[in-house]
C-alpha cells in the first residue's frame, strides 16, 4: 500500500474502506520481536489483519487477529524472549507502557510482585487517513467531543485523525496530551499523524488533569485532545477548560451515555446527578415520586458519539436534552450512521428533534440553580442564537454594536444568562484575540497567565468579579454596558398578554403560546396563569423560548 500518496480533502470523501490510507509502521515492531516468533507472523501473511502479541511466560506465544487467534510457536515463553523485546522498545512508564519511537505501536507490561517483567502486550498501532468522513460534519462545527466505546473500537484512532483534521485543513491551533504517548507516539518528535497539533507528553498518568490545564493556560489552543478520561479529577479538569472557552475532543471510559451518567466518577462531563425533593404540588403534576434525579450542571461536552462498531456511531447531538430525557426514564433517539462496504455514509435512525417538545416547565419557587440548570443549552449553539437574533426594540440602546466578551476563569453558563437577562448587546468571545473587553475571576487575574497578558498588551477594558456567582458577573454587565432590570413598561405588555391568553385558554379550551421572554418575565407569567387554576409550561430553546398556557383537563 503506498503511504506517500498526497490526498486531498476531495480525494478523502471518495475513498472506500480499502482505499483509505493506513500507516503502521510495522516492520519496526517485527525488528523488536525474537527471530522465530517474527518468521512465524509473516508467514501468516495476515499482517494486515493483525492487532497485538502476547507473550506470557512459560505459555505459548500468541497473535491476535480481527477474528481470530494463532499461537506462534509450540515452544513457550522464556525469560530471554521478554529481555530480548524490551531491550529493544522504549522504557516503561509508571503506567507499565513503553513504545518504539517515532511509531504508534504501544507494549504493555505485566510484572510480578517484585517488579519483574513477566509478560508483555505488543499492541499494534495504526493511522488510519480518513476515517473521521463518518463524522466530518460534526468535528467541523466547533462543538467539544466525547467519545465512547469499548476496547478495540478505533477511540484513539478517530481522536489522532481529529487532531489532523482540526490542525491540518481547518487550520486551528491544537494540543494534544499525550498521557501514555499513544495518540502521538514514543519519543520526542511525534508521529506525521497527527498533522501540525503540538503534543505535551504526561510524565505519569496522575498527573494528566494538571497537564490539562496547563495546556490551556500557557499554549493558548483552540483544541484540547485528551486520550481516556478516567477520573474525577480529570472530569473536573475537562469542566474547567470548557468554560474557558476551548473545545475538548476526548475520549473516556463506558460504552453509552447512559453508562456514563450512572458512573459517580465521570458523571460530571455529562451534566452529573444530584437528587431534589420536590413540593408535593409538583410531585403531583409531574407524576412522580417527591425526590427525583436531576441533572446538576451544565455538561462540558456539546455531542457524545458511541462507537458501538468500527463503522457504526450512534450521536446525540444535544447530551442537555439527552441526558434530562434519561434522568425521566425516556430513552433518547440518537442518530445513527454507518459506513457500508462501499465506502458511503449511510444514516440508520434520524436524531430525535426537540424543538417541537414540551420541555422542563419552569417552577415559579424554583431555587436560581435549579433554574439555570433548565434555563443551560449547548453553550455553542446559544452563541449563534445570539448573533443572529436581534435585542428586543424595548431595550435596544440606539448606535449599539455587539461587544464580544471573553471570560477568564468566569462561568461562561452564567455569563450567557446574564447576558440574556440583561438583554446586553454582547455575546461570548472563543478567543482573547477576538475579544473588545475581558471578565476575569480575581484568583485567576492575579496570576497574570498568558491570556491576561495579552488583554493587557492589547489595551482591552478588563473588569475583575470576586466570586464566581450570577450577581457579580451580572454586576459587571451592568457596568459595561450600563444596562439595569427589564423596562416596567415591557414587563406590564407582556403580563398583559398573558391575562388576555387566560381568557382565550379558558374559552376555546385550546392551548395558547405566548410571545418568547426572558427567565424573568417567564416567571412571572407562570405565577399569574397559576391564579386562574390553568396550567402553564414552557417550550422552544433560547432564545425563542416561551410560555404555553394550557386548559383544563
Amino acid at each position: 500500500m503506498d503511504t506517500d500518496k498526497v490526498i486531498t480533502p476531495r480525494e478523502k470523501r471518495t475513498l472506500t474502506v480499502k482505499q483509505q490510507r493506513i500507516t503502521d509502521n510495522l516492520e519496526q515492531l517485527l525488528e523488536a520481536l525474537p527471530p522465530l516468533i517474527r518468521e512465524e507472523l509473516v508467514r501468516q501473511n495476515s499482517l494486515d489483519e493483525l492487532l497485538e502479541i502476547v507473550l506470557d511466560l512459560g505459555r505459548l506465544p500468541e497473535a491476535r487477529y480481527t477474528n481470530r487467534v494463532v499461537e506462534l510457536s509450540k515452544d513457550p515463553i522464556t525469560m530471554e524472549h521478554i529481555e530480548y523485546v524490551v531491550s529493544r522498545v522504549g522504557s516503561f512508564g509508571k503506567d507499565n507502557r513503553a513504545g518504539i519511537e517515532r511509531t504508534l505501536h504501544r507494549i504493555s507490561a505485566i510484572r510480578n510482585r517484585n517488579g519483574k517483567i513477566i509478560g508483555l502486550t505488543c499492541r499494534i498501532g495504526r493511522a488510519v487517513y480518513g476515517t473521521i468522513d463518518i463524522i466530518e460534519d460534526v468535528v467541523e462545527q466547533g462543538k467539544s467531543i466525547l467519545m465512547l466505546g469499548g476496547p478495540g473500537r478505533g477511540k484513539t484512532t478517530k481522536l489522532r485523525e481529529v487532531a489532523r483534521v482540526l490542525s491540518d485543513e481547518m487550520k486551528k491551533r491544537v494540543v494534544i496530551v499525550d498521557t501514555s504517548n499513544e495518540i502521538a507516539g514514543d519519543g520526542d518528535i511525534p508521529h506525521p499523524a497527527i498533522g501540525k497539533a503540538r503534543r505535551m507528553q504526561v510524565t505519569e498518568p496522575s498527573l494528566q488533569h494538571a497537564v490539562m490545564i496547563e495546556a490551556v493556560e500557557n499554549h493558548m489552543p483552540e483544541v484540547i485532545v485528551i486520550d481516556e478520561i478516567g477520573t474525577e479529577q480529570e472530569a473536573f479538569a475537562s469542566r474547567t477548560i470548557a468554560e474557558r472557552g476551548v473545545q475538548l475532543v476526548a475520549t473516556a471510559h463506558g460504552n453509552s451515555l447512559e453508562n456514563l451518567l450512572m458512573n459517580p466518577t465521570l458523571s460530571d462531563l455529562v451534566g452529573g446527578i444530584q437528587a431534589v425533593t420536590l413540593s408535593d404540588d409538583e410531585a403531583k403534576r409531574r407524576g412522580t415520586q417527591k425526590t427525583v434525579l436531576e441533572r446538576k450542571a451544565p455538561p462540558s461536552f456539546d455531542v457524545v458519539i458511541e462507537i458501538m462498531d468500527v463503522d457504526k456511531l450512534a450521536i446525540h447531538h444535544d447530551v442537555t436534552t439527552t441526558v434530562d430525557h434519561l434522568l425521566r426514564g425516556r430513552q433518547p433517539r440518537p442518530e445513527i450512521r454507518v459506513r457500508n462496504l462501499s465506502g458511503e455514509i449511510e444514516v440508520l435512525q434520524k436524531a430525535e428533534t426537540d424543538e417541537a417538545e414540551v420541555a422542563i416547565r419552569e417552577i415559579p419557587d424554583k431555587t436560581e440553580d435549579e433554574e439555570e440548570w433548565e434555563k443551560t443549552r449547548s453553550s455553542a449553539s446559544r452563541r449563534q442564537n445570539l448573533k443572529l437574533t436581534p435585542q428586543p426594540p424595548a431595550i435596544r440602546k440606539e448606535g449599539s454594536r455587539t461587544t464580544r466578551v471573553f471570560p477568564y476563569g468566569v462561568n461562561r453558563n452564567r455569563l450567557d444568562r446574564a447576558i440574556l437577562d440583561s438583554h446586553a448587546p454582547a455575546v461570548i468571545a472563543r478567543d482573547i484575540s477576538e475579544a473588545d473587553v475581558v471578565i476575569a475571576l480575581k484568583a485567576s487575574y492575579r496570576r497574570a497567565p498568558a491570556k491576561i497578558q495579552e488583554g493587557s498588551r492589547r489595551s482591552l477594558p478588563t473588569y475583575i468579579v470576586k466570586s464566581n456567582t450570577y450577581a457579580q458577573i451580572a454586576s459587571s454587565l451592568k457596568e459595561i454596558f450600563q444596562v439595569g432590570p427589564l423596562e416596567k413598561g415591557f414587563t406590564d405588555d407582556a403580563l398583559r398578554e398573558t391575562e388576555d391568553a387566560v381568557r382565550l385558554a379558558l374559552d376555546s379550551q385550546e392551548p395558547v403560546e405566548l410571545a418568547p421572554q426572558n427567565s424573568y418575565v417567564r416567571r412571572l407569567q407562570h405565577q399569574l396563569v397559576e391564579r386562574y387554576d390553568l396550567l402553564s409550561e414552557s417550550v422552544g430553546v433560547e432564545p425563542r423560548r416561551r410560555v404555553r398556557i394550557l386548559p383544563n383537563p
